[in-house]
């Protein structure tokens, strides 16, 4: 289900103040940043990722896929930077960064 306009604006003010928690470089998605994106996800359900990727279309392209790989909404896209969701239903309220700032 896609967020709303008052869920990104919501998230986009948490998000304001996140530090990146994955780092993805020129060689894309990996296992290993499949499997970090994953833990992050479930943890903190809203995260901050840096893009070291300098042609923008392939940024774009890497967010995009990266989004249906991990099953989750895209929240803001600003520079080198995206703030991505993904609900856990099941989220620990101390990790949430979602939860903490409600």
């Amino acid at each position: 289900m896609p967020l709303t306009q008052e869920q990104k604006k919501q998230y986009k003010s948490i998000g304001h103040h996140l530090k990146p928690v994955v780092t993805i470089a020129d060689n894309g998605l990996t296992e290993g940043v499949t499997a970090e994106l994953e833990r992050a996800l479930s943890d903190h359900e809203l995260i901050k990722i840096q893009l070291r990727i300098t042609v923008r279309e392939d940024r774009l392209a890497v967010i995009a896929e990266l989004c249906k790989t991990a099953k989750s909404e895209l929240v803001q896209v600003i520079g080198k930077m995206a703030l991505i969701y993904r609900k856990n239903p099941q989220a620990n309220k101390q990790l949430s960064n979602v939860s903490r700032h409600v």
